[in-house]
């Protein structure tokens, strides 16, 4: 299995390139240039493609031959910085690979998800203020993720709760919808994130769903767990 993680250098990425190697898959990995060093602790051990995440040239070359992509989508700046990087992907990735793509539960596939007004106030105040700063612009996640949802590739759209540091709990369980009470604790261990993000690159039942995820030992997973039987694997609620 060889497979290319956009975004390596950041902490998510590291992660996942460590649980990929652990699997014993070649493993490509993006990154702009000025954070080559941050994946230092893999030379040797890795392909490194250095360049923007959205230069559609990098990309191509990076996804060469690869069975599956994972794809941190940041929306830095406002120029469209997750909908270049996700459009590359989907232009360049192998016909037939798998590419899976890391969001916010604030994107929503289906409309369906009901979310509390906390996240609605992070939202509608952070995204304004993100955008304005010329920070960050969380209406770029939205419409990357539009495009990979239209797109006829395998693809998969994990929705990461807030993250946390620690030592790996196991894989997160997850869930079609945010609202739905097995998620409410709200938090995954950043680990466990990468983890969800590189087994789902051989889990079929996951092609064209966006789960949102929580930790599996958290208060809201484990009370799921006790109601059906105390089970504490994925759902598909």
């Amino acid at each position: 299995m060889k497979v290319c993680i956009v975004g390596a250098s950041g902490k998510l990425g590291q992660y996942m390139v460590r649980h990929a190697l652990e699997r014993g898959y070649e493993v490509v990995g993006v990154c702009r240039e000025e954070s080559v060093e941050k994946l230092d602790a893999f030379k040797g051990l890795i392909t490194i493609v250095p360049g923007a995440t959205d230069d559609a040239e990098v990309i191509k070359r990076a996804v060469s031959g690869c069975d599956g992509v994972l794809v941190v989508l940041v929306p830095r700046g406002v120029h469209g910085y997750s909908t270049g990087t996700a459009q590359a992907v989907l232009d360049h990735a192998p016909a037939g690979a798998r590419l899976i793509f890391s969001c916010g539960w604030h994107i929503t596939l289906d409309g369906r998800d009901v979310y509390s007004w906390k996240l609605k106030a992070l939202v509608n105040v952070f995204g304004p203020l993100a955008r304005l700063a010329r920070f960050a612009d969380l209406d770029d996640q939205v419409e990357a993720c539009r495009r990979v949802f239209a797109s006829d590739s395998r693809w998969t759209v994990v929705r990461g709760s807030d993250l946390e540091e620690g030592e790996s709990q196991g894989l997160p369980v997850w869930s079609r919808h945010v609202g739905d009470p097995i998620l409410k604790s709200n938090i995954t261990r950043r680990v466990d994130f990468a983890l969800f993000m590189v087994a789902a690159i051989e889990d079929d039942e996951l092609v064209h769903e966006a789960p949102a995820i929580v930790g599996c030992r958290t208060p809201s997973a484990l009370a799921h767990a006790a109601a059906t039987g105390g089970s504490v694997s994925p759902i598909s609620a």
